[in-house]
């Protein structure tokens, strides 16, 4: 199986990394005929959300075009891979592969510097800070800034590996202070209203809220239910001849045996459509209860935990009795993101962080004031000073004038 099957199916990655290349047939000896040498281009995909993500999808792609790795590729698997095994056969790549890669190793170590530079220029040259700038170049061997080595490919598999696997928890966190930070505004703007109009936006609110719950019944996430819907609707076809096996097939969009996590995504379009609408409802909210249909079927039928649902996954949760007899599921309204303690630890977060700004401003405002004081105090020196040459130079000048009086009476 790809690498990149098993780790680029994250939620932000709309195309798998590596299957915009097609196959290619590994049927010669590569110790009796040179590869030729292919124009290598930069690959287009969707950001994975890294800060190396341009780098990554370079690497893949150009690690893709060599027959050997590529044959080396399909036979490894995930935790072979992630144990250093490919990328031992770096040294096996094609000669025009391994420039490009050191190439590419090169562009990527001036742009992390030129990155580090410009934040530090932005701090106003404050004194670096070292361990933050060393984890900015965790997915390579900075030691050796010009060639791409086994060890670099190593990091960065397992660099992007960790950084995937956490990547919805890191959502989870983001929605969830985007919850706490939208009703913490809401609080915020009560209070700043007469109490008649207070009591119309608590009304409106409750009415919105109502309005928002009151929506057809939501199937469970890969229940037998939800799927048949997304038969009817979806595939137009009728729910009495619902086949798990045609269904999978309909719904493996990209042909390769596998229902990835973006494909299982789609399946919940018809289920969100029941509770969100375009331009009325919040689409943040509707993403986060994508994430949680996606990431519960995935721990229902995904066995093997390869990020992937295979045919025979699919067919193996169908005889389940969560299949047929789900129990209801708890939408985002009914469980909500925060619970009291966490939203009263974010405001007086909040709080602090204000008190802390305010701090700052009058801190700023002060040394502002002191550094008009003292150039007043400088202005008034200085006028002084030019005063005394000026005093100077007109006591120079009565006393030559003096002199010249003085000649002429002689």
């Amino acid at each position: 199986m790809l690498w990149s099957k098993a780790f680029c199916h994250c939620p932000v990655l709309l195309l798998s990394l590596w299957f915009c290349v097609e196959a290619v047939p590994i049927a010669v000896d590569k110790t009796k005929v040179e590869t030729p040498e292919e124009k290598l281009e930069a690959p287009q995909g969707v950001d994975t959300g890294l800060h190396y993500d341009r780098y990554l999808r370079e690497v893949i792609d150009f690690l893709e075009k060599d027959q050997h790795f590529r044959e080396k590729l399909h036979n490894t698997d995930m935790e072979d891979i992630k144990q250093g095994k490919l990328a031992k056969e770096l040294d096996f790549v094609g000669h025009h592969v391994r420039t490009k890669l050191d190439e590419l190793k090169r562009q990527e170590v001036n742009r992390l510097r030129m990155l580090i530079k410009a934040k530090q220029d932005a701090e106003g040259g404050h004194e670096m800070n070292h361990k933050a700038n060393l984890k900015q170049f965790e997915h390579m061997n900075h030691m050796n800034p010009h060639t791409f080595e086994v060890e670099d490919l190593d990091q960065l598999i397992q660099s992007a590996t960790n950084d995937l696997e956490n990547f919805d928890q890191k959502r989870h966190e983001e929605f969830k202070r985007y919850e706490m930070m939208k009703e913490h505004e809401r609080k915020e703007h009560l209070k700043n209203l007469d109490e008649e109009h207070r009591k119309d936006e608590e009304q409106h609110y409750e009415e919105l809220r109502k309005k928002h719950a009151d929506h057809p019944k939501i199937n469970h996430p890969g229940s037998q239910d939800q799927l048949k819907e997304v038969w009817k609707e979806s595939d137009g076809l009728d729910p009495n001849d619902f086949d798990p096996k045609t269904f999978f097939k309909l719904h493996d969009t990209n042909g390769d045996g596998y229902i990835d996590e973006q494909e299982l995504e789609a399946l919940f379009t018809k289920e969100l459509e029941k509770m969100y609408r375009l331009n009325l409802d919040d689409m943040t909210e509707m993403e986060e209860e994508r994430l949680r249909m996606r990431e519960h079927v995935m721990n229902e039928v995904d066995t093997n935990k390869d990020r992937l649902v295979s045919l025979e996954e699919f067919l193996m949760s169908t005889n389940k009795k969560e299949f047929l007899e789900p129990d209801s599921w708890e939408t985002l309204e009914q469980a909500p993101a925060y619970t009291d303690e966490e939203m009263k630890l974010f405001e007086e977060q909040l709080t602090q962080e204000e008190s802390n700004l305010n701090q700052k401003n009058s801190d700023l405002q002060k040394q502002e004031e002191e550094l008009e004081r003292q150039q007043e105090k400088l202005n008034a020196q200085k006028a002084e000073l030019q005063q005394a040459v000026e005093h100077m130079q007109i006591i120079k000048s009565e006393k030559a004038n003096a002199a010249i009086e003085m000649e002429a009476l002689q």
